[in-house]
């Protein structure tokens, strides 16, 4: 079995616009008294700041290394699972799972020797769907349906409790690789969405149509099927294939 602390290294906690400094300086408290280090930042309203460092209450070294992006790829950059947590069910076709289902898969993925982010988003509003749809699946905590909304670092622990017993079972959690070659990131998901939505234009897919929604179904689409880097390199044959033929039969016009 992978040890905890290299597990616990490939794991990742993404706060999202994060408003009040405090939540970031309570998350981190919450994930470092389960055995996690790794925080990213999302456009946090104010960081660093003195509420987060008294909110830590000495979970320092967290807030010390926490990267500070400006979008949601930059802080998924590197990992193969993302899993965003929502309270609300959204117009979102993702898989849905437990914080307990979540932790399983993510401590499997990381047994693979892959990198894992958890994904929460901006305290008053959540994740937008727009943000879920960079995730593999949305994660719902199963709190009462007449007051659901818990705090942000409320639902960080939850989540880190949950990751934090499931790697203190007997039961090992690895599991046989998935893939022959290494899961595509995020980042070069993103190169391939681009690359996707291009390919639509050139071949005047929309016909005049709004992109958006079709993009949204093909996003959550190619997410489900978790492709390798091997199988990401064939579809962008395929659509540089397209975007030639495309460009031949305008010439010919």
């Amino acid at each position: 079995m992978t040890d905890i602390p290299d597990l616990a290294a490939r794991l990742r906690f993404v706060l999202v616009r994060t408003s009040h400094p405090g939540n970031i300086g309570s998350a981190a408290r919450a994930i470092r008294t389960m055995g996690f280090e790794r925080m990213e930042l999302v456009l946090p309203a104010r960081f660093p700041d003195p509420d987060a460092t008294a909110l830590a209450a000495g979970a320092d070294a967290v807030l010390a290394g926490a990267g500070i992006r400006d979008t949601l790829v930059a802080g998924l950059a590197g990992s193969s699972l993302a899993l965003g947590l929502s309270a609300r069910r959204r117009g979102v076709t993702l898989p849905e799972l437990s914080p307990r289902e979540a932790a399983a898969q993510a401590l499997a993925a990381a047994a693979r020797g892959e990198q894992v982010a958890l994904v929460f988003g901006n305290e008053r509003t959540g994740l937008e769907n727009e943000e879920l749809a960079h995730c593999h699946a949305m994660v719902r905590i199963p709190s009462v349906d007449d007051f659901s909304s818990l705090n942000l670092s409320q639902a960080v622990q939850v989540m880190a409790y949950e990751l934090r017993i499931a790697m203190l079972q007997d039961t090992p959690v690895a599991a046989p690789p998935v893939h022959d070659e290494p899961p595509a990131d995020a980042a070069q998901m993103e190169r391939f969405y681009g690359h996707l939505a291009q390919t639509l234009d050139d071949i005047d897919f929309h016909k005049g149509r709004t992109p958006t929604t079709i993009m949204l179904r093909l996003r959550k689409l190619f997410q489900r099927a978790q492709m390798d880097e091997r199988e990401l390199r064939m579809l962008h044959g395929i659509l540089a294939d397209a975007q030639r033929m495309a460009g031949l039969a305008k010439g010919e016009k």
